[in-house]
């Protein structure tokens, strides 16, 4: 049931006043700074009885001691689906978030682009998942040997989208035989759906110990491992996650810990990420609500972004329960909106 229903408006008038509170001081409210509001018409004892009674509903707590409250998961609820007043985001903000996603020269560019714009503009996570589309298609592939062992790997997938990046084979291979491994991998892959061709390359690999074709199993040996890379990337960019490291809220070293233990095992940001995509708007998923102990002191909020008439993806934020909703939820969602017109973009040019 929600709450609010059960919130008289002098209810609703403390409980607004003290989650703003809270998460613009970061302290603990009490009755008389409370009191204290211009907007407040009511006496220190009234507002001490009010205060009792959103204790016992469930919507604040007290820390410790402190004879002050701060807002509990379900006041953080209450306040963001029922008093919550968002601000819109600067037009300087806006022009800065365009202008950075034009200058992507490639989608998988303005993906991360997006990702470190929410970083930066919030100081927290930023992420972005990838379209159902992105790197599914093997179109053409080749390998330019670095120094120290290390090969660069330039991969085309669907039409027009390249994706680089640099591995280390287990066995050094010559300028002549990476030409070779590529000329094979192009010969014999191209048009297959990624997830076909990395199959296929493990089953090369478990019998190259056996001696087949030499220039096959030298190809799945190098190719392996580029598109056992992309199978890691294939999910969700994530940047700015040290960003929390400088949140008061993660003063706990443990807490951190498993954090970042989940942004790197991603299985649980991805499971809050794929019920994401079915709303049409903004989500909020607050602390226990995101199911995971990791994300326990932390709120997701979400927004879907377009290509063509379909949801491809989402845009989101990982922070802290105590942050600005008003500033955070309206910068998602035109952060999701621009998303959507860049990739619109470079899709219909020639």
């Amino acid at each position: 049931m929600n709450k609010s229903t059960e919130l008289n408006d002098r209810a609703c008038q403390i409980l607004k006043i003290l989650v703003e509170r809270y998460i613009n001081d970061g302290q603990p409210v009490g009755s008389r700074a409370l009191s204290k509001e211009s907007n407040v018409k009511l006496s220190s004892a009234s507002i001490r009885n009010v205060v009792a009674d959103l204790e016992e509903m469930g919507l604040v707590e007290s820390p410790h001691t402190s004879a002050g409250r701060i807002p509990t998961d379900n006041g953080y609820r209450v306040f963001i689906d029922n008093l919550l007043t968002v601000s819109p985001v600067s037009g300087g903000v806006v022009n800065q978030l365009r202008k950075r996603l034009e200058h992507a020269s490639e989608p998988t560019h303005l993906l991360s682009t997006a990702s470190e714009l929410l970083s930066d503009v919030s100081r927290m996570a930023g992420l972005v998942t990838l379209p159902q589309q992105t790197i599914h298609v093997f179109r053409h592939i080749e390998f330019l040997p670095l120094s120290e062992d290390r090969v660069l790997v330039i991969l085309v997938t669907n039409e027009q989208e390249v994706h680089h990046r640099v591995v280390k084979p287990e066995h050094k291979s010559s300028p002549s035989e990476l030409i070779e491994a590529a000329n094979y991998l192009n010969a014999v892959y191209s048009g297959h759906e990624i997830n076909e061709v990395r199959n296929s390359l493990a089953d090369t690999l478990k019998q190259a110990r056996e001696l087949v074709e030499r220039q096959a199993a030298r190809a799945a040996q190098v190719a392996s491992l580029a598109f056992e890379s992309d199978q890691k990337d294939d999910d969700f960019v994530l940047a700015g996650q040290t960003n929390l490291m400088d949140c008061s809220d993660f003063d706990d070293v443990a807490q951190l810990r498993t954090l970042f233990e989940a942004f790197n095992h991603k299985q649980s940001i991805l499971n809050l990420l794929g019920q994401a995509t079915s709303d049409d708007g903004a989500r909020i998923v607050i602390g226990e609500e995101c199911g995971e102990e990791a994300l326990g002191a932390c709120s997701v909020i979400t927004s879907p972004y377009m290509v063509g008439d379909q949801i491809a993806g989402v845009v989101g934020i990982i922070g802290p329960t105590r942050m600005h909703y008003d500033q955070v939820i309206p910068l998602v969602n035109i952060t999701a909106k621009l998303l959507g017109e860049a990739l619109n973009q470079k899709k219909s040019s020639p």
